[in-house]
């Protein structure tokens, strides 16, 4: 018995409609514009020496300078090329802002997911630990953390791991509630599979989704946090060109805008990329958004 010509056609066009969906959601104008941002700065990353076209330590011109064909966004204090200094930046800024979310996103992970399987006084211990944490504003405990670090960008990302891995236990802990009860997991307790099996190959791939998306989105913020811990001195310290510490620069010379221009720019446009592409992962991953 075959189907009616208009229901083949009304499922084949609704599969292509779902596939198209899915496939467009990657390619959206906002996400390429977030790939080619992010893509600049990875590249920075990498290749900045060649790149910048000045030593960010070296004074190559006359103090605070206005921008010119020489030095498009002007000198500092001290002559040096506030662009190099910016571009420069990216090798402070980002490495330490991916590795703070990476190591935030493992940590909370594990515990929570530790947490919702195991359940017990192990969950109320982790999770009690997670709502202490978390009742703290974000900016304040991070200072006081770095504070009591001392100054220094791998303090500073020890402080952002403290902050922000509670989120990521309780996100994870909530996945691990809701996929512990499902057939394939039950299956696996029936015929014997360990604990640890069940939890790290059954149970956290497929709680990972919700996670990934959090943590690009998260991204941003972190890269903000630590601007904001360099800006107030508890991040690098100087000569570093780091965005913060370059926006403190700028704040001792108000009338010399063009010192916090440049690293106030890239801070916005990889903040912005970022969460232009977590926006975009959000959508694509998320059955519901392709119905």
């Amino acid at each position: 018995m075959t189907a009616a010509p208009g229901v083949a056609g009304f499922g084949t066009t609704s599969i292509t409609v779902l596939r198209t969906a899915r496939d467009s959601a990657w390619m959206r104008p906002q996400m390429v514009f977030g790939y080619v941002i992010v893509a600049f700065w990875l590249v920075l990353v990498v290749g900045v020496q060649w790149i910048a076209p000045f030593d960010p330590l070296a004074s190559v011109g006359q103090r605070l300078s206005p921008p010119s064909a020489a030095h498009w966004f002007g000198t500092d204090a001290l002559g040096r090329d506030v662009l190099s200094r910016a571009l420069h930046g990216a090798r402070y800024s980002l490495p330490i802002a991916l590795v703070s979310i990476v190591a935030s996103v493992v940590v909370g992970s594990v515990l929570g997911a530790v947490a919702g399987y195991v359940g017990g006084i192990v969950d109320a211990i982790i999770m009690r630990i997670a709502d202490i944490t978390m009742s703290f504003p974000a900016i304040l405990l991070a200072m006081a953390v770095a504070a009591a670090l001392g100054p220094g960008l791998n303090n500073a990302g020890i402080a952002i791991i403290i902050v922000w891995w509670p989120i990521y236990a309780r996100l994870m802990r909530g996945q691990v509630l809701s996929i512990k009860e499902r057939e394939h997991v039950e299956s696996a307790v029936a015929i014997g599979a360990s604990r640890s099996r069940i939890l790290f190959r059954h149970i956290i791939p497929h709680a990972s989704t919700p996670t990934l998306v959090n943590a690009t989105m998260d991204l941003g913020q972190i890269v903000l946090l630590v601007a904001s811990l360099s800006f107030l001195g508890l991040g690098a310290l100087p000569p570093t060109p780091e965005w913060g510490a370059m926006i403190t620069e700028g704040a001792k010379n108000f009338y010399q805008p063009w010192i916090a221009a440049a690293p106030g720019l890239a801070i916005v446009s990889i903040v912005l990329a970022i969460n232009f592409i977590g926006d975009g992962l959000r959508d694509a991953l998320d059955v519901k958004a392709r119905r």
